[in-house]
């Protein structure tokens, strides 16, 4: 049995470890520069969720995400930043028992999230749950640093 809890300051190993294995699985651990200790004071903070999902007190998988508003709407929007689950779990119903948690836990706001065009079975999990998917391009600047050559 899958149980759901939200991960608390003492968490911050499981999920830093949850992190690296999802940055893996997508040939990104290199982007992984967030530490133990800092996470240990994201997880503090009252715009941060995450949710942990467990099996026989194993952490299995985690859907993360931050309180926003839309300037547009002058509404309040969850911005999920991650869901993951791990290989073992896939196709057991732990990645939309987050989802449920998560809504559960947005009491009724919109969710919303960024999803690579490569990840097809990503994209195919969201529509199944019943999830718009909009076609955007993602922009990212770091001031002060170029691309040029």
């Amino acid at each position: 049995m899958i149980e759901i809890r939200r991960a608390t300051p003492q968490d911050a190993a499981t999920v830093h470890a949850l992190m690296r294995a999802l940055a893996e699985t997508q040939d990104q651990a290199w982007a992984i520069g967030v530490t133990v200790e800092t996470l240990e004071g994201l997880l503090a903070r009252p715009d941060v969720t995450y949710l942990v999902a467990e099996r026989d007190g194993r952490a299995v998988g985690y859907v993360s995400w931050l309180q926003r508003v839309s300037f547009w709407s002058g509404e309040d929007y969850c911005a999920l930043d991650d869901l993951f689950v791990a290989a073992t779990e896939r196709g057991q119903g732990v990645g939309e028992q987050l989802m449920l948690a998560a809504a559960e836990s947005a009491g009724g706001r919109l969710i919303r999230w960024e999803v690579a065009e490569a990840n097809v079975a990503a994209q195919r999990f969201y529509l199944r749950i019943g999830a718009e998917l909009v076609t955007k391009k993602i922009g990212r600047w770091r001031p002060g640093i170029t691309t040029d050559g």
